[in-house]
Parts: C-alpha cells; structure tokens; sequence
C-alpha cells in the first residue's frame, strides 16, 4: 500500500483560510448565508470554515448546521444490518438563504445528490453552492460540480482519500492511499 500526503499541518490551515476568503468574497457579511455541514465528515470541515469565519469577520452569528442525509442516499437500503443514522442540527428555515453545502471529499456525486434532497425539509433556498476540501475530479456518477475546492486531485477508483481532522484522529491530513498490485 503506497500513501501520498496531499494536505498537512500549515498547507492544511491555508488551504481552509483561502476558502474563507473565497466566500468573503462572495457572501460579504453572510447575513443571508448559511453554512451546512453533511454528516458526518463535512461537519468536521464546517466547523473550521464558521471558525475561521468568525475570526476573519470579528462576527460570532455565522448560522451553521450539520445535515444527516443516511435516508436520502440511494444505497442505504442495500447496506447489511440496520443503518445507524446521525442527528440533524439545524435549528434554522433555508427559505429564500443562500446554503454552502460543506463535505470533504467529493467523489461520486451520489452524497451531494443526497443532501440536496434532505435540504429541502428546511425551505426551499435561493441559492445553493458546494464547498469541498478535496475534488476527486474523474470519478463522477452525477453531473455535480464544487463552487470551491481546497485542492482538486486526479485519482482512480481503487485509490482512496482519507482526511484526518485533529479533533477526532489527532491531527489534520489529507492522503491518497493507492493498493498495491501483485
């Protein structure tokens, strides 16, 4: 098994900072944004990002929330055993805000698919943008894009991204992980 580092340690923080900016520059004072974190690996991202806002804004009033989309998937019927699925956390009506789905790795497209759909029980938005640490660019099943991307990285199918986040695996990491062929 070979592994390559894409994001670590300062490159990790710049990256998420750069982002910041990026929705500064597109939502101002984001009196009419939300951010929504799918669950669970994007809320992770999604607390960094309101985080990082805040400091950057001086403005502690960033609505952010964490979305469960386990029901919505269209997979999760055929999983063995029961489906464990995480609490929804927002406490907020989407009608007429701008949303910035946050995940972590956009792959398929099939997760993002999915959460559009969950979104819906909170209001219909008037504009819905997609943020995503890494872009598994050449893997997509659906036509979805992201608005902004920490890092895009041309991969195969049987290679994996795995993000590590300090606050559950004690330090923040993107890497590709490759099999090796016999």
């Amino acid at each position: 098994m070979q592994k390559r580092t894409l994001l670590d340690g300062q490159k990790f923080q710049i990256t998420i900072k750069r982002l910041c900016h990026q929705l500064i520059e597109n939502h101002n004072d984001f009196s009419n944004t939300v951010l929504i974190g799918i669950q669970p690996r994007g809320s992770y991202f999604a607390d960094r990002v309101q985080n990082e806002l805040s400091q950057i804004l001086k403005k502690t009033t960033i609505k952010k929330g964490n979305l469960d989309i386990t029901f919505f998937r269209d997979d999760f019927r055929r999983k063995d055993g029961l489906v464990a699925a995480n609490a929804n956390t927002i406490d907020f009506i989407i009608e007429g805000m701008n949303v910035i789905l946050i995940d972590d790795v956009l792959w398929t497209g099939r997760t993002i698919r999915s959460a559009m759909d969950a979104l819906l029980a909170y209001g219909r938005p008037a504009r819905v943008e997609l943020m995503v640490l890494i872009d598994r660019r050449f893997s997509r099943h659906l036509p979805i894009e992201p608005d902004y991307i920490g890092q895009q990285v041309d991969s195969l199918n049987s290679q994996h991204v795995k993000v590590s986040w300090k606050e559950t695996e004690g330090e923040d990491k993107v890497i590709l992980i490759s099999e090796s062929i016999k």
